[in-house]
């Protein structure tokens, strides 16, 4: 088990301050990029008996960093978070998301020396990578999709009605988590009950339990972004990312399927381009017995294997 060293890199000219993690190694960078509804901590960085995804990196010989957007975990809460979620414009958009990514890729750069990055980027994660590597790709080395947004054309898809943040609770978060597993499938989460992790997730924000139920407060631009995507617009354009590609996802994966996977093949510049489908695996594969097929396919093709 290694030892992640937490940072605040500072904001300027009013940005948030952003908490930025690190396995550190003198091998080749990787960031990772987290989804939607929960911070570094809970994902790449927790651990299920005493092993998280950073260190699964960081045993590869990868200098591993990972951070949260402004509004999830240890970074600065965005002002609007004070006001009512309705009547206003979903807050942390992509674009906006993406210069967040972009300040922690140059901090990266900066402290290391190097001249590029690989991004593992989650479900909305993607988006923004995605956005951010269409047009930095000179920054990057490698770049892994897990779980990725695509375009779709469903009909009645939009953002209008997206609240600027919204509050997601334990029972939300285990709802959305075990719904694309079969039917009398037994449960694939490594704590069927999120037993630990859930009361690690309400302590990312200090005002959870003065809710009831307790719950997290969030951004609400990401469900935008993906209500968009889903519409027909897409935050990026796939063909003007040239850096090798890894697209990986759970068989079981409702929110980036077969037609989403096939759509972003279809359309990456990427000379090398990969698909992946893991067996028994859901959106939140990184929580999930299968991990370890997770960590080995993302690992290898990271570290330069074209065939993972």
């Amino acid at each position: 088990m290694t030892s992640d060293r937490v940072t605040m890199l500072d904001g300027r000219a009013g940005e948030p301050r952003l908490l930025v993690r690190r396995a550190a190694s003198s091998g080749p960078s990787v960031i990772y990029v987290h989804g939607a509804t929960f911070p570094s901590a809970l994902s790449v960085a927790y651990r299920f008996h005493g092993h998280s995804w950073m260190d699964d990196l960081h045993r590869r010989g990868f200098d591993v960093w990972a951070f949260d957007f402004a509004g999830y975990g240890g970074s600065d809460r965005p002002a609007y978070f004070s006001r009512s979620p309705a009547g206003g414009l979903p807050g942390g958009r992509a674009p906006l998301a993406s210069r967040q990514l972009a300040r922690v890729v140059a901090h990266v750069l900066a402290t290391t020396g190097r001249s590029q990055v690989s991004l593992v980027a989650h479900s909305w994660g993607t988006l923004v990578a995605g956005l951010y590597a269409s047009a930095h790709q000179e920054r990057l080395d490698r770049l892994v999709l897990f779980g990725p947004i695509a375009r779709r054309e469903a009909p009645g898809q939009a953002t209008a009605s997206v609240p600027g943040w919204r509050l997601v609770s334990i029972a939300d978060q285990l709802s959305r988590f075990v719904e694309d597993v079969p039917p009398g499938h037994p449960p694939v989460l490594i704590e069927p009950e999120l037993a630990s992790w859930g009361p690690a997730y309400l302590a990312t924000d200090p005002a959870s339990t003065s809710r009831t139920p307790p719950a997290v407060q969030i951004p609400g631009g990401p469900v935008a972004d993906i209500a968009s995507a889903w519409a027909g617009r897409m935050a990026y354009d796939p063909g003007r990312i040239k850096v090798p590609t890894l697209i990986v996802r759970g068989a079981w994966d409702g929110v980036s399927n077969d037609a989403d996977a096939a759509w972003l093949m279809a359309r990456l510049g990427s000379r090398i381009k990969l698909d992946r489908k893991l067996p028994k695996g859901t959106h939140l594969m990184h929580l999930e017995t299968g991990r370890v097929a997770l960590f080995e396919t993302a690992g290898r093709f990271l570290a330069g294997e074209t065939n993972p």
